[in-house]
């Protein structure tokens, strides 16, 4: 039987725009959000719970370098056919939000959009938006992974009518809370989407790591859910909470 955890975390306020949205029609209520985490395959768990009503889900692939079996196209593959369960799994009045950072192997450039695209055609979902996250200064020489990460937003019926602007260039990822984490920055973008633009009030994290979205999503008054494969970093996305 799969792990299950439950925990919950006390909201905090941000201190940027989102904050309003605790007193606007259809947001999320004032109690105590939820958090739940389970430790398990997120693909077979996928499969088995889809679709996620009321969700909007959140999250990042693995990268090849944490699939070595597969080697690079046995990966491209599972990425691809993960990727759509994800978007399958989002309801049509939710949206699906993938961070990810392209990767070089054997001196080939692996676009990780691109993947993220080829599923979205499969699944019939489309982009909504395509914004960059800067892993480093702009204009700074780097080598090895890009100095920036994608963040591509899909889904089958939201449109995104400009009901309120965000940034298409973001400057830094902010805190991340692990070296393969989604930065705070990024997170709390993508979770104000959640808000500003869905009826959706759960985040869920299918690759949560050690839990930043869903800590992100649980701040902002979202309810949040995870699945980690790892036992370890499923305990600490359980437990994870952020200072103000």
């Amino acid at each position: 039987m799969p792990a299950r955890a439950t925990d919950e975390l006390t909201p905090r306020v941000p201190d940027d725009p989102e904050r309003a949205a605790a007193t606007e029609p259809g947001a999320p209520n004032a109690s105590t959000p939820k958090r739940e985490v389970w430790c398990e395959d997120a693909v077979v768990w996928l499969e088995r719970h889809r679709p996620l009503e009321g969700c909007s889900l959140i999250t990042s692939l693995p990268d090849v370098s944490g699939m070595p079996d597969l080697g690079l196209e046995g990966w491209r593959r599972w990425f691809i056919a993960a990727a759509e369960l994800v978007l399958r799994a989002t309801p049509d009045d939710g949206v699906a939000i993938f961070y990810q950072t392209d990767i070089k192997v054997e001196g080939t450039w692996v676009d990780k959009s691109y993947l993220c695209h080829r599923a979205a055609e499969q699944a019939g979902s489309t982009l909504l938006w395509h914004r960059i996250v800067c892993r480093k200064p702009a204009g700074e020489n780097n080598f090895g992974r890009p100095a920036y990460s994608h963040l591509l937003c899909y889904s089958r019926a939201v449109r995104d009518r400009g009901a309120r602007a965000y940034p298409d260039v973001l400057p830094a990822t902010g805190l991340m809370t692990w070296s393969q984490a989604m930065g705070l920055s990024a997170c709390r973008l993508a979770c104000g989407y959640v808000l500003s633009h869905t009826s959706t009030r759960t985040v869920v994290d299918p690759f949560c790591g050690v839990g930043t979205a869903l800590a992100v999503a649980n701040a902002m008054g979202l309810d949040a859910l995870g699945v980690e494969i790892v036992a370890k970093r499923a305990r600490r996305a359980r437990n994870l909470r952020l200072d103000k």
